[in-house]
């Protein structure tokens, strides 16, 4: 979501703001600030679905954010009474569903149910209801919302959940308390009463290490991130998670991110900036710990195929042969512009750390939508979902859950295609939606890696 606070537009090119409320992603292996409510579950729509061209107001500077959810439809219930057959129709259609991967993941008995979801501040709900205008507010009542939240995560049963724009947390942990979940916050700085948390299933995982960044603290505004070593208990892992009940294999550890990038489209040097300094976090976590795996997850109020995008997938970014306000996608470029802004360097220093040109991170990284084949009506030609986020000034994607080459995809919960997502004229509606992906952790782990006995911290 972006907030004026967050490094707003100028007055004369204010861009409309997109919705920050996340999907939740969730992958078995598998992981902006624009206000909607957002989710992504991993699965993919089998059935055939008219093929459509998703429009992204390319004529206008502002994005939505837009989560298919499950139960997205319901705000044509009245009109339905009577037509029990069609009804019953409909609510088959508008299902999401879980979509495999064509791999063999057969040799890989550990699994980690993950799940990332951009909630949608309370406050900042309240606060653009421009944003929200087609959308019942009793969908948008928090305690409405709540309780379709603890539903959703009764239903997939996750073991480590992202949550970006918090402002309730209190309610959140209280919540899932009762669900066998424990949590961590990092609240934003400055005058935003939101942030970042990660919630874990208690007797599944054992937190070893938790870090956050305040990247006001690298003049990078008021946005944070959050980074956790985690430890999977494989004996104690459910049969619903696909976990090994192998008395060889006691434990796993990986590190996991959880971010909510700056929504600011013309700012591209902080958004690079606050990506930079997270990637750099989990490689030196990752290290420190024994070179685990990596899973990263959050809003990053990027498209694909933009410059970030292209950033995370291949490595590495030559910035000055992207405009500053091109870096994330999400102001579609002038049809008459020829020439490429110059960065200065006060935004090459905030973008690289270092003034250079050239930036580069040291993670393999993957997008666990775009590993898992999806339909035509729900993905795009990188295999990332056509649309996370929606609300009345945008359509499109913004919320990835990323992951190193020690984890393989599972299965994704598929967003729902765009003909039946513009049906509930925006989000969030009647049902939550969460980015869901399924990581079965390799067998590849090296013994020597395995985390056991006395543990020690990496302050």
């Amino acid at each position: 979501m972006g907030r004026t606070g967050d490094g707003g537009y100028p007055p004369a090119e204010k861009p409309s703001r997109s919705s920050d409320s996340k999907r939740s992603r969730t992958s078995q292996h598998d992981v902006g600030q624009h206000r909607s409510k957002k989710k992504q579950r991993v699965t993919i729509r089998q059935t055939e679905t008219k093929s459509e061209t998703l429009t992204l107001n390319q004529n206008s500077t502002s994005y939505t954010h837009t989560y298919a959810t499950s139960s997205i439809y319901s705000y044509n219930r009245r009109k339905e009474k009577g037509h029990k057959g069609k009804s019953k129709r409909t609510s088959a259609e508008d299902k999401r569903k879980w979509v495999y991967s064509t791999h063999n993941v057969s040799p890989y008995q550990d699994r980690v149910v993950f799940m990332s979801y951009n909630i949608l501040g309370v406050k900042n709900a309240a606060d653009h209801e421009d944003l929200y205008h087609n959308v019942a507010p009793k969908y948008l009542d928090w305690d409405y919302r709540k309780r379709l939240i603890r539903k959703e995560i009764r239903e997939y049963n996750p073991g480590i959940m992202c949550f970006q724009e918090v402002d309730c947390y209190d309610d959140l942990d209280y919540l899932l308390k009762k669900e066998g979940f424990k949590g961590v916050y990092q609240a934003r700085t400055g005058d935003t009463c939101d942030g970042c948390a990660i919630f874990w299933k208690r007797e599944l995982f054992d937190l070893l290490h938790e870090e956050s960044i305040e990247f006001q603290k690298f003049d990078l505004r008021n946005n944070v991130c959050q980074l956790c070593v985690f430890k999977m208990n494989v004996k104690n892992s459910s049969k619903d998670m696909g976990a090994s009940n192998s008395e060889s294999i006691s434990s796993r550890s990986f590190v996991v991110g959880n971010i909510h990038v700056l929504f600011n489209p013309n700012r591209g040097d902080i958004k690079l900036g606050q990506v930079r300094l997270f990637l750099e976090s989990a490689q030196r976590l990752s290290l420190e710990w024994g070179d685990i795996p990596v899973v990263l997850a959050g809003d990053l109020n990027s498209m694909p195929q933009s410059a970030m995008y292209q950033f995370l997938t291949s490595s590495k970014l030559d910035i000055q042969m992207h405009e500053r306000k091109q870096i994330s996608g999400q102001i579609y470029p002038s049809q008459n512009r020829s020439f490429k802004s110059r960065w200065s360097d006060e935004e090459l220093r905030l973008a690289t750390g270092t003034g250079a040109s050239h930036l580069i991170h040291q993670l393999q990284l993957s997008s666990a939508y775009a590993g898992v084949p999806g339909s035509s009506g729900t993905r795009d030609n990188s295999g990332e979902p056509l649309v996370t986020s929606y609300h009345s000034k945008f359509m499109g994607t913004v919320d990835y859950i990323w992951h190193t080459t020690e984890f393989v995809p599972v299965r994704v919960l598929d967003t729902l295609p765009i003909d039946i997502l513009r049906r509930t004229r925006g989000l969030p509606s009647k049902g939550p939606l969460t980015c869901l992906c399924h990581f079965k952790i390799s067998a590849t782990f090296r013994e020597e890696n395995v985390w056991s006995g006395d543990i020690i911290s990496h302050d």
